[in-house]
């Protein structure tokens, strides 16, 4: 299995069907096969060898997916930079991966001088905007254009594709590497279950750095199906992207899909100038999302199939989904819509006690999953890796059941992470962010509901003795420090924080008047 083989079979099958729509243009694949063979020969000419890292910075557009491809295609392995991280967390990752080549957009062109500064193993920036190309950076366009095709590097199998971000437990990103056979095996997964084929024409609206994003192009790509790609995340641009493009799937977090709702119901009468009657499939994930939110989506969409999918990108981003027969009103009257899905045919997925042993059904243990799509590991860090993976089985740090049809509940999260808007945020990072304020004594960050973001992040803080400080300058020090939105959205001051015998801070404890009447602790 390897990460281009999706594009060879559309190349010989399909070439001039449509690959990509992107701000009104469309692109064969064909036409993406001849500029993705090109921008790897350019790659190849900057010294890019097998098992480089390329970092790409930027929103998302047409060129994002030839990068996807291109950079494998070349030899090289996937750096996608989160463009919601701070200076610091982009640094960070660039120089933790050791990435050699960055690609920047017209949106964050103007950090290129300061990352390649602060991240000295950076030799080459590539400019790929709509405008002239700065001092300093090399042209994208130019380069394609100067670049012969080249053959596929066919690094496959258990050969390093990616390395994927995620939030750490000890306040600094994780480097999640995933295996060409990795990401293959979620593409297609997701083909057998439905998401795409031929025919479908999906809207990209989720970034493309993340990973729910990146895969949805990995199982499309694979199908011959066209994706309709959104700059960025907009309600009227989705209706408007639907509309133009005739968009019969769509990929959104349950965020999006509530700001979406609320938008159309704040401006019916725009939001009746669009057609989207095309929509037969929503997919929706990377959080839980609410029954009201989900109601009100039926009600929006009449008639189109739901389709949640639940995983992490320690294993290629999915290892479960809830189909359309689980969205119906009797799925809502017994319950099962609540479920977060069935194994997906890539994949086992077991509950286990501390001990690693399956439990019975319905029995609340530990979420674990194992197959294909689990991931290498973490980069440079062999002991959180023998801690996530034992025994060839992902522990996912969700505890959960499944019932007697296989279906897999979550009911709370044993990790210490907080998932806000469809992000994940691990306490550790914003508590150090916090700890280093000079006022600051003790403080602990849980999560707690929000009605639009599923979870909020919350800060409860023990002032040193002496020292006065408000909420609104706990959160512009963390602004600093830390992505926005992993900043705390509330602040809370205490004289104390309750802990065990241990000294541990008792999170469950802080939790608890926020979540009582819930029927599980997290959102």
């Amino acid at each position: 299995m390897y990460l281009t083989q999706g594009l060879h079979r559309s190349l010989q099958q399909c070439p001039d069907a449509v690959a990509i729509r992107f701000q009104g243009e469309a692109t064969t694949y064909r036409q993406l096969g001849k500029r993705v063979a090109q921008l790897a020969g350019a790659l190849r000419r900057l010294g890019v060898a097998n098992g480089e890292r390329v970092a790409m910075l930027s929103i998302n557009s047409a060129r994002y997916l030839e990068h996807n491809l291109a950079v494998p295609w070349a030899g090289g392995v996937l750096n996608p930079v989160n463009i919601r991280w701070s200076k610091a967390e982009m640094l960070y990752a660039l120089n933790d991966s050791a990435t050699s080549v960055l690609i920047v957009d017209d949106t964050f062109s103007h950090l290129a001088a300061a990352l390649q500064a602060g991240a000295p193993g950076v030799r080459q920036v590539i400019y790929a905007g709509n405008g002239p190309v700065p001092d300093g950076l090399l042209g994208y366009e130019a380069l394609i254009a100067a670049s012969e095709p080249v053959e596929d590097a066919w690094r496959h199998g258990d050969d390093l594709a990616g390395i994927f971000y995620t939030g750490g437990t000890t306040g600094f990103p994780k480097g999640v590497m995933l295996s060409h056979a990795n990401l293959v095996t979620t593409a297609m997964a997701c083909v057998i279950a439905g998401r795409c084929g031929p025919g479908a024409v999906f809207l990209n609206a989720l970034p493309m750095f993340h990973l729910g994003g990146f895969g949805a192009t990995n199982a499309l790509v694979a199908s011959g199906a066209a994706q309709v790609v959104l700059p960025a995340f907009t309600p009227e641009g989705t209706l408007a992207a639907i509309h133009e493009g005739r968009a019969n799937q769509i990929g959104l977090a349950p965020t999006m899909i509530q700001m979406l709702l609320d938008w159309m119901d704040a401006n019916p009468e725009q939001a009746g100038r669009y057609d989207v009657s095309s929509v037969r499939l929503i997919v929706y994930g990377a959080s839980p999302i609410s029954q009201t939110v989900l109601r009100r989506a039926q009600r929006a969409f009449p008639g189109v199939a739901f389709m949640q999918g639940y995983g992490m990108t320690e294993l290629a981003a999915t290892c479960a989904m809830l189909g359309p027969e689980y969205h119906t009103e009797e799925a809502f009257r017994t319950g099962k819509v609540r479920a977060a899905g069935k194994a997906l045919a890539s994949a086992e997925v077991r509950i286990v006690d501390p001990n690693g042993r399956e439990l019975p059904r319905g029995e609340v243990g530990e979420i674990v999953a194992r197959g294909g799509m689990v991931m290498l590991g973490y980069w440079n860090k062999p002991e959180a890796t023998a801690e996530a993976i034992r025994n060839g089985w992902m522990h996912t740090g969700d505890s959960g059941y499944m019932d007697e049809e296989g279906l897999i509940y979550v009911v709370d999260r044993i990790k210490d992470m907080i998932v806000t808007g469809a992000e994940n945020v691990y306490s550790a990072e914003v508590e150090n962010a916090l700890a280093s304020h000079p006022a600051v004594g003790m403080c602990a960050v849980i999560g707690v509901p929000n009605q639009k973001w599923g979870e909020s992040v919350h800060a409860v803080i023990v002032s040193k003795p002496g020292c006065s400080i408000t909420a609104e300058e706990i959160i512009a020090h963390c602004r600093e420090r830390i992505a926005g939105y992993k900043c705390p959205r509330s602040v809370e001051f205490r004289d104390g924080l309750p802990l065990s015998s241990v000294g541990k801070v008792l999170k469950n404890e802080l939790r608890k008047p926020y979540w009582s009447g819930q029927t599980r602790g997290v959102a």
